[in-house]
């Protein structure tokens, strides 16, 4: 159940990410998401099915101690964005930043589940903080296709040529690949320390509480 309940709340934690691009891009003056019927919040429109299936479900199962994965990238013109030069970056981060919101939200329902007699939702709100929070950070790690690439390549701007971004994007799953097997370490202390900071000691034993409860070990 609670396997199931984790695999769940991930996938709408993706997809909220995914529909925020769409809605930068419209935002700019780009409907190309809206024509393609990407701005739902219905995950069957964006399911990729290895990231968004398989390799979360993997993970879930095989208890991993992290847990992300991806959607189909939501389609933006970006010649269409009113801002030629910053527009695909606000684009880029508007996913990172709809995940970082919705920490925020849950961390604030976690501090005062007390006075709102939500303690037993702890756990529940604990997960879909932490949850949005990976996804926030690992997003920004500037690889491609990843939105923290398409961030850096607006602040470089005329400083790479086409020939660079064409090498850096051809080659971005491996790149990829090469840093979660080497680099992942170096921002994995990222997750737990800005989780503590949002949703407190509370939310903290939140998260244990429910990763106890996935793994069936006792409280």
């Amino acid at each position: 159940m609670f396997t199931l309940l984790y695999f769940v709340i991930l996938i709408f934690c993706i997809v909220i990410h995914e529909v925020s691009h769409g809605l930068a891009a419209k935002a700019q003056g780009d409907d190309t998401a809206e024509y393609a019927g990407r701005l739902t919040l219905n995950p069957v429109r964006h399911i990729d099915p290895i990231g968004t299936v398989l390799l979360p479900l993997f993970l879930v199962l095989t208890r991993s101690p992290i847990v992300f994965g991806w959607a189909l990238p939501v389609p933006f013109n970006p010649l269409n964005l009113r801002n030629q030069r910053w527009g695909p970056a606000f684009v880029a981060i508007a996913g990172p930043f709809s995940n970082l919101t919705l920490a925020a939200l849950f961390s604030v329902l976690i501090r005062f589940a007390s006075p709102l007699g939500l303690e037993s939702a702890v756990p529940f709100f604990a997960v879909i903080a932490y949850l949005n929070i990976v996804l926030a950070l690992f997003n920004l790690v500037p690889i491609p296709p990843l939105d923290g690439s398409k961030i850096l390549l607006a602040v470089a701007g005329n400083r790479m040529s086409w020939e660079t971004i064409a090498l850096f994007e051809r080659y971005g799953i491996m790149l990829i690949i090469l840093f979660l097997f080497f680099a992942f370490p170096l921002i994995q202390p990222l997750f737990p320390k800005t989780f503590l900071l949002f949703a407190g000691p509370d939310g903290l034993a939140g998260l244990e509480t429910f990763l106890s409860l996935l793994k069936g070990l006792p409280r």
